[in-house]
């Protein structure tokens, strides 16, 4: 098959997301108005016999310091036949296009899955001392198609970091925690939470903890729960205008893209989250909670109403995002795998973050830039 690569137009692009199972919501039309600070274009693939889209992908573009180069990101994209066995002929026009777009490094997240773990390995592996990572324990599934892909690309010159990468941008998990929703009944996936999971349901229901969605005018209680919890878990919060305008964005493309949720108890919101619906893909994306109110289990109610109402839009799978792959009691983000694992869900591996160095000495200084910041 012989293809053609030109920037399309967003309805377009939008179009062909639309036509397509799933996609991550970083590759939606939509996330370039969220990512306000980047440049953005559209990319079409094309099969030059049928003039038919066969592929799309988002290009952020962010200008390095002083100079007029920038650097190309595609977060978790684009979206490709990445089994293709002729893979170099979707990749080389893309890399031609973005250098003459200026771009000195190009930096892309193939979604392609490479191993999952089921959480009983998982829970399994928590309990030998000699497993210290996810990768200590045999997987459960292994995509074999994965690591052609990836040799494949480091023929092509692509390269991974240890860490997969660094770079400007967010860089995506490698590893993320899914429950899979496809031809499975509700009552299954309940059975498959752990005890726990199920006492704390339970808990949160008798305590009478209601889960309501909010709109736009809710996100300044979204915000003070957000800072809540970034003081507790030590992290820099996003403010309240980035909120703002992922809401304005994406349900601006699809009134159905971001909703938001919040758990209350006697009237008090004690924790919230956002969902993101893309297809049959359904992500919980940011979460926050109060440091009172714990004991009636909010946060467990929650994602159990969230997940519910991920079934009832047919998806096919609810994406807790991403994990550590620790699997260190002592490591500070232990707890959150454990939070995760107790859906029952299982591990994914993703094939991570890969750099294109297009001027190799550019590239080379961005990566020092970056490791002083």
């Amino acid at each position: 098959m012989s293809l053609t690569l030109r920037t399309i137009s967003r309805e377009q692009h939008l179009a062909y997301i639309q036509s397509l199972p799933a996609a991550s919501h970083m590759q939606v039309p939509a996330w370039a108005d969220v990512k306000a600070e980047w440049r953005s274009e559209n990319l079409g693939w094309f099969d030059d016999r049928t003039g038919e889209m066969v592929g799309a992908g988002l290009v952020l573009y962010r200008q390095l310091p002083k100079i007029k180069r920038y650097l190309a990101y595609l977060p978790e994209g684009p979206v490709i036949n990445w089994f293709a066995p002729n893979l170099d002929e979707w990749i080389q026009p893309m890399l031609a296009h973005l250098k003459q777009q200026g771009a000195f490094s190009v930096k892309m997240g193939p979604p392609v899955i490479i191993r999952r773990w089921e959480a009983n390995s998982i829970k399994q592996g928590i309990q030998n001392p000699d497993v210290k990572r996810l990768r200590d324990i045999e997987p459960d599934f292994i995509e074999p198609r994965a690591f052609e892909v990836a040799d494949k690309l480091r023929r092509m010159g692509w390269q991974q970091g240890e860490d997969g990468g660094a770079g400007f941008g967010d860089v995506q998990p490698r590893y993320v925690f899914q429950v899979p929703l496809a031809n499975r009944s509700l009552e299954e996936v309940h059975k498959n939470f752990n005890q726990l999971w199920r006492r704390n349901i339970k808990k949160a229901e008798k305590a009478g903890v209601e889960v309501v969605q909010g709109g736009y005018q809710d996100l300044a209680e979204w915000q003070r729960l957000y800072e809540i919890t970034a003081v507790r878990d030590h992290f820099r919060p996003r403010p309240l205008s980035y909120f703002q305008r992922m809401w304005t964005a994406l349900n601006t493309e699809d009134p159905n893209r971001m909703r938001l949720y919040f758990a209350r108890h006697n009237g008090v919101n004690l924790s919230a989250a956002t969902m993101l619906i893309v297809g049959g893909h359904v992500w919980y994306s940011y979460g926050a909670s109060d440091n009172i109110g714990r004991e009636v289990r909010p946060s467990n109610a929650m994602q159990w109403r969230m997940l519910r109402d991920a079934y009832a839009l047919g998806a096919t799978v609810y994406d807790l995002r991403g994990i550590s792959d620790s699997l260190d009691e002592t490591d500070h983000l232990f707890g959150l795998i454990q939070f995760k694992v107790g859906t029952g869900g299982e591990a994914a591996e993703y094939l991570g973050e890969w750099d294109f160095p297009l001027n190799k000495l550019l590239h080379k200084a961005l990566d020092i830039y970056m490791s002083r910041r």
